[in-house]
């Protein structure tokens, strides 16, 4: 057992070492005991038994002693090093209960630290969150504690506009009531606030009043330059853009463009855009006291000498030119309102206003309608469309009193339009030589085969009835100057009554000279009219609308009858219901009405001249229809009876002698007539391919003619009788027609 326990607890390295030597210095000296038993062994001298008896028994008592003295002293060895290895042992424990003793009070240590390192934390942790308190608390009441400061700065008797510290001390006074706007949850904000906005509405009527101080100081010092630069009216006229009026002003006015851009720059709260607004009032109008004058009288000398026109274009020119100026002034002074177009209205609108006034009455009592489309050239095409497309954003301020003098032109001009339509169209009474057709076209002829070898061109529109003339000259006038839906109205209404009014000239030609010049004069006019008005992008109809109340009739008798009620507000036939007028929409097209004309007239010329040169023959097979139509209906025996039952030769209009008597006088109006039919188409349509497709129904109805006729001959006469008749064949025919035209 203890051998075990020495076996489990391992000496220390020192008292290990000892036993190490105890053991090295045992043996040696057993070694020495035996070296020493054994000399005296050999030294012993036995004598006798008993001598041997005792000195093997003292040998054995020597080794027995001296084994046992070798394991007695490794047994006290052991011993002594188990008491050793006890001691040790207990010195062990005991140094390990003063470790875990020791433990015990590091482990409290170190939580009585930890609790502490962690209330140190806490209080750290505290103080900066009372610190940060501290400054968020000491940061918002700031803003409160500014409004003595900024109190005590604005009610200084040196603070004004002019002061280095106005500008910072009206800052912090914005940033102040922006806070407190923000946090209306704070006591007593809302005094705080009608505080600060009492010395906002100070500073705002300091500054106020001082640029109002600088403008006027500025404009009289521009005044006294003027007047002491000699200050009669001609140096007025001509020096509205002199360096005295802008330069001289500029630069009086210099101190308030660091005011002026300290407000604009805050123009976002509505304070600011207040006192921005009275600025530019402000400015405008001590502007508007300095220039007024040389403007109007500037215009004034503009009205006097020059015409309508020339007015306009010179008024719109100058009053650009003022405009421009003073833009490039108010853009140096507020920068970022230039452009606004309503910063400058007070000034720039009286001025316009003033040319408006004076072209205006001018306007009302301009009859003629050349210069009124030339106005609307000058102010569409030349100062709104070039000028101000240039310079948009200078002269934008001038764009509504243009458009104004536009629109009362596009007023003036419609009426005007009207006017001539009605007057010189519709209501046109032509003179004899007006209608003095085709004595008129021969004489244009005349003339124009004699100015043929000069290369002149002669005037067509001299051969043109005078209200086409007049309609299509008001009609390309009228279309670059007024608006599509204008136009498209005053265009329908001219094509309409010009229409009319060739018609009643038509029918006046065909008293005064023959149907067919009455007929040919309308399709010539026509065809021109058609012509003319076709480059015109435009729809030549009118939609009216009118209230129709024919259905009350109906209504007012049930109702006297009793078979309405006037009250019954719940029935169909209700007073409200019954009155309620019907609204029609009628829609007249002048391009179609005039191409439904132009039709009309060719058929009837077409008619008319087919008629005139076959009319022999169509009555010719007219009467064979009909003898054939009676044979065809009637019995027998009236067939038999009948005069009309012989053979068509034999019928009294059908003899081969008066078939070749008709024959003959066909031919001869074909060689007579027609000539001079295509005679008078040349006279008055001068276009060979119109010539053509006219005359080509004619040559086709006297060719179906002359087609029945053939017809008739082949099945009803001989070959005898028909070389009697000696009819052309349609193929000369044909032939003849078509050199003829």
């Amino acid at each position: 057992m203890l051998s075990h326990a020495v076996a489990e607890r391992p000496l220390p390295a020192n008292l290990a070492q000892e036993r190490t030597l105890g053991q090295d210095n045992g043996l040696s000296v057993s070694a020495k005991d035996n070296n020493f038993g054994d000399s005296e062994a050999i030294e012993a001298i036995l004598v006798n038994t008993n001598q041997f008896y005792k000195w093997f028994t003292d040998l054995e008592s020597a080794m027995r002693s001296e084994t046992e003295e070798k394991y007695q002293h490794y047994v006290d060895t052991l011993t002594d090093r188990i008491r050793t290895c006890d001691d040790i042992l207990r010195q062990v424990d005991e140094t390990l209960d003063l470790f875990n003793e020791l433990q015990l009070q590091h482990q409290a240590v170190a939580t009585k630290t930890k609790t502490l390192h962690d209330a140190c934390d806490r209080l750290v942790m505290e103080k900066q969150r009372l610190i940060e308190f501290a400054e968020a608390l000491r940061s918002k009441l700031k803003y409160f504690d500014e409004l003595e400061n900024i109190t005590s700065n604005f009610y200084s008797p040196n603070m004004n506009v002019g002061n280095a510290n106005f500008l910072p001390v009206l800052k912090r006074l914005d940033e102040c009531i922006s806070y407190i706007e923000n946090n209306p949850q704070y006591a007593e904000s809302s005094v705080y606030l009608l505080k600060f906005r009492q010395l906002q509405s100070r500073a705002l009527g300091m500054i106020r009043s001082h640029v109002l101080s600088v403008l006027k100081s500025a404009s009289s010092q521009v005044l006294a330059a003027i007047q002491s630069s000699g200050g009669n009216k001609a140096s007025l006229s001509e020096g509205v853009e002199a360096s005295v009026i802008y330069v001289r002003f500029k630069a009086a006015a210099s101190e308030l463009k660091p005011v002026l851009e300290e407000i604009e720059s805050r123009a976002s709260r509505k304070e600011y855009v207040h006192i921005l607004a009275e600025c530019h009032k402000l400015y405008c109008e001590q502007r508007l006291s300095l220039i007024k004058g040389i403007v109007h009288q500037r215009i004034s000398e503009f009205a006097k000498k020059e015409g309508l026109p020339s007015l306009t274009r010179s008024g719109c020119a100058y009053l650009m030119q003022v405009c421009q100026l003073e833009h490039q002034l108010f853009d140096h002074f507020f920068p970022s309102s230039s452009d606004d177009v309503s910063g400058l209205a007070p000034l720039i609108d009286p001025l316009s206003t003033y040319l408006y006034d004076t072209l205006r009455p001018k306007l009302i009592h301009e009859t003629s309608v050349d210069f009124l489309c030339e106005l609307v050239d000058i102010l569409k095409v030349e100062v709104l469309g070039e000028q101000l497309s240039r310079r948009s954003e200078s002269l934008a301020g001038l764009r509504p009193t243009l458009e104004r003098i536009l629109a009362d032109i596009h007023e003036r001009l419609t009426f005007r339009a009207r006017t001539h339509i009605r007057d010189e169209i519709a209501n046109y009474i032509p003179f004899d030589e007006d209608l003095n057709y085709p004595t008129k076209l021969e004489h244009s002829e005349d003339v124009k085969s004699e100015t043929a070898s000069t290369d002149a061109n002669p005037d067509v529109f001299k051969t043109w009835y005078p209200p086409l003339e007049k309609t299509i000259s008001i009609l390309s006038k009228l279309y670059r100057c007024l608006e599509p839906a204008v136009f498209t109205g005053l265009a329908q209404e001219a094509v309409e009554v010009c229409s009319d009014s060739i018609q009643k000239a038509s029918k006046l030609i065909a008293k005064r000279s023959t149907q067919m010049d009455g007929q040919l004069f309308l399709i010539k006019h026509l065809l021109i009219l058609r012509e003319q008005i076709a480059p015109f992008d435009i729809e030549f109809s009118v939609t009216y609308k009118e209230l129709d109340f024919s259905h009350l009739l109906e209504h007012l008798r049930r109702i006297l009858r009793g078979q309405a009620s006037l009250f019954d507000w719940s029935r169909s036939t209700s007073l409200a219901r019954t009155l309620s007028p019907r609204v029609l929409e009628s829609q007249v097209d002048a391009k179609k009405e005039l191409e439904k004309s132009l039709k009309a007239t060719c058929e009837e010329f077409i008619m008319a001249v087919t008629k005139q040169v076959v009319d022999p023959m169509l009555s010719f097979v007219t009467k064979v229809t009909a003898v054939k139509v009676a044979l065809s209906s009637g019995t027998q025996n009236q067939k038999r009876d009948s005069v009309m039952a012989k053979p068509l030769k034999e019928q009294a209009f059908a003899t081969p002698e008066k078939v070749a008597e008709l024959v003959q006088k066909v031919h001869s109006a074909i060689q007579q007539e027609i000539p001079l039919v295509i005679g008078k188409m040349k006279l008055y349509l001068q276009n060979p391919s119109t010539r053509t497709i006219l005359f080509k129904p004619i040559k086709t109805n006297i060719v179906e003619a002359h087609i029945q006729v053939h017809s008739l001959l082949k099945a009803e006469y001989s070959p005898e009788e028909k070389s009697t008749i000696n009819m052309v064949s349609i193929e000369e025919l044909e032939a003849e027609l078509d050199n003829l035209l």
